[in-house]
């Protein structure tokens, strides 16, 4: 049996949770649906969400659309979300679609947990 994918880490800062992905490329319906599944439960409460994309080189739209869901989640629960780690090829997409105007990304996690102060 093949193993459950994505593969994300998660860790818990002081004043954020940060969530790792590690999958290279992000776009397959059921690699996505994990990724939710994953990351929603974590969202359920007030929380500081930065989500790491350093190892993702290729992305579908679904993964936007799913980004957008998350966002709206951790706003609702008056939390914080940002985006930190995406290379160039995926930050031209946030470009077209100019999502890089509704999300607050950051170069790397640190960058991003230090924003949130």
């Amino acid at each position: 049996m093949e193993d459950v994918k994505p593969r994300i880490g998660i860790y818990y800062a002081q004043n954020a949770t940060v969530v790792t992905l590690t999958d290279e490329k992000l776009l397959e319906d059921q690699d996505i649906k994990a990724l939710e599944d994953s990351i929603m439960p974590l969202i359920d409460s007030p929380v500081n969400l930065v989500i790491d994309f350093g190892s993702v080189k290729f992305l579908s739209s679904a993964v936007l659309g799913l980004l957008i869901r998350i966002s709206k989640r951790i706003h609702e629960h008056k939390g914080k979300l940002k985006l930190c780690g995406i290379g160039p090829r995926i930050f031209e997409i946030f470009k077209i679609t100019r999502l890089d105007e509704i999300f607050d990304i950051h170069d790397d996690a640190k960058k991003a947990m230090l924003s949130l102060k």
